[in-house]
């Protein structure tokens, strides 16, 4: 099997979003240890690619890369307790992302469910109910865990 170290299809489908001034706005949030909310969602793209890549899923690239760069489009430093509003962060932020991309991108619903359900199964209630959604949800979980144990 062919190996795309460079990820060219994958950049293809993401670059609008790249150039996004509000999806610049999330390297100026932390995610995990030293890592921004950007460099996570993009970490969580190419592992979202890879996976879809490795296992011959034949996602939908548009729906699985634009859902891993919005997964954590909420726009703001969630360590900061502003008052008790982001308290309860891993609970809200899948909705709060979902909510920020539907209006500023137009997303389609696959692609919102994509984003609201990668907390799963935190938020029991919001299943993956796509392939793409599953493919987001466990490279979060990967991308997540190894931002956490060795970014710091």
């Amino acid at each position: 099997m062919k190996k795309d170290n460079n990820y060219d299809e994958m950049k293809a489908v993401i670059a609008d979003l790249e150039s996004d001034d509000k999806v610049q706005e999330m390297k100026e949030y932390v995610q995990h240890g030293k890592v921004s909310t950007y460099d996570h969602c993009r970490n969580v793209a190419k592992l979202s690619y890879d996976i879809d890549r490795m296992l011959h899923l034949k996602c939908d690239l548009k729906v699985l890369l634009t859902g891993a760069m919005l997964h954590d489009f909420y726009l703001y430093d969630w360590h900061n307790d502003d008052g008790g509003t982001h308290r309860l962060h891993g609970f809200t932020h899948a909705k709060t992302a979902a909510e920020k991309a539907k209006k500023r991108f137009d997303i389609d619903k696959k692609t919102g469910d994509v984003i609201s359900s990668h907390m799963w199964p935190l938020n029991p209630e919001k299943i993956p109910k796509s392939k793409e959604a599953w493919v987001v949800c466990i490279a979060d979980k990967c991308a997540s865990l190894y931002e956490t144990v060795f970014r710091r």
